[in-house]
């Protein structure tokens, strides 16, 4: 499987920068998800990468060669499109088989890459089918497994799930994740779904209005994002942020927030604007004295999701959101105080919006990660 390399890739639309200067490694075997909202230029970088579109700068290459202007068919990508673009008058067998007809290749090879495409993807028992006739998990399939006769050095993805109800996005997205631990394939994976990106990705690549954000495994992403806007986009419920204050009292730096103070780590440092933020899950009404951030207000609003409950708590002009089990009474109209743990807080600075760490070796300071 192939290694993609992109350097400081870019793409204008009449003033529009919709892809600005993008850095980034796929490494041969990784499952890279390209995450962001709508706009945001993930599906233009794939088609930078496909080579369906010419960038304005920057170079892209695969497996060390350049081909930032090589026409697609030369790339060796494989690309799976969200609207499956399947022919409608072929049997699965012959959309499955199509992608060889350009091939100089035996019909005996033809079967038998068909026969191990549908044998993967679970579609044996449907090759005589019409597109007509299959659901929409099945015809995602059979777009998959069209890409996968070509045995090409990477798949391209964009947004393949999002025509599929929830029940079949969870099994699909299973059955993708099977087939690449299975090939131990490249997959560059487009979504704007958060579950999807953190359920199959090795790699995701956080984009924002053109810029990456951030690139980190899952866990990197969501325990410490590097920007506010990552914390805001990623994770469900999202992440609460509310503006603050740094300052330093008795030998500690504390953070002050909605009223309350948390005191955080010993050492100094000047007054700083910061946004505090902290997850849902990490607002217990057992820290609600433990020398955390205190959370003290009113009930708004309850969801029950059957295995857990949302809680909307009214802190003043702010809505901060909780989860908790069924099992904790939250009556609307209430109060409702909790606390999170000093180690449980994220700081971003006001003015960048970028992460801020704490620097121990050689002088205690904060800095912007």
């Amino acid at each position: 499987m192939s290694r993609i390399e992109i350097v400081g890739l870019s793409q204008q639309f009449k003033g529009h920068r919709a892809v600005d200067d993008v850095d980034l490694t796929v490494e041969d075997g990784d499952f890279v998800v390209l995450l962001g909202p709508s706009g945001c230029g993930k599906t233009t970088l794939l088609r930078m990468i496909a080579g369906l579109l010419d960038p304005t700068s920057g170079r892209i290459r695969i497996d060390g060669k350049d081909v930032t202007h090589l026409p697609a068919k030369k790339r060796n990508l494989a690309m799976v499109f969200q609207s499956y673009a399947l022919y409608p008058h072929l049997s699965v067998e012959k959309n499955l088989a199509f992608p060889l007809n350009v091939l100089k290749m035996s019909q005996e090879k033809k079967r038998q890459r068909v026969h191990e495409a549908a044998t993967a993807l679970g579609l044996e028992d449907l090759l005589q089918r019409k597109p007509r006739e299959l659901s929409g998990g099945q015809r995602q399939r059979v777009a998959v497994g069209r890409a996968l006769v070509r045995e090409p050095g990477a798949y391209l993805m964009d947004e393949p799930l999002s025509n599929l109800d929830a029940r079949l996005r969870t099994n699909t997205r299973q059955e993708l994740t099977e087939l690449h631990d299975r090939l131990a394939a490249t997959f560059v994976y487009v979504t704007h779904d958060q579950v999807e990106a953190m359920t199959m990705a090795t790699k995701i690549v956080v984009l924002n209005a053109g810029r990456v954000e951030q690139i980190g495994t899952p866990q990197q992403i969501y325990d410490a994002p590097a920007s506010v806007f990552v914390a805001g986009f990623v994770g469900s419920p999202p992440m609460n942020l509310v503006d603050g204050e740094l300052s330093a009292h008795d030998g500690f730096v504390q953070a002050d927030a909605i009223g309350t103070t948390a005191r955080l780590w010993p050492g100094s440092c000047e007054r700083h604007p910061a946004t505090i933020g902290f997850r849902a899950e990490h607002l217990r009404i057992a820290d609600a004295a433990t020398g955390g951030l205190r959370v003290d207000g009113l009930v708004h609003q309850v969801e029950n999701l059957g295995s857990e409950q949302i809680v909307y708590v009214k802190v003043g002009e702010l809505m901060v959101v909780a989860t908790c089990g069924r099992e904790v009474p939250v009556v609307r109209g209430e109060r409702f105080v909790a606390g999170v743990a000093a180690k449980n807080l994220h700081l971003f600075d006001r003015a960048t919006g970028r992460r801020m760490e704490w620097v121990e070796d050689p002088i205690p300071l904060l800095a912007g990660a």
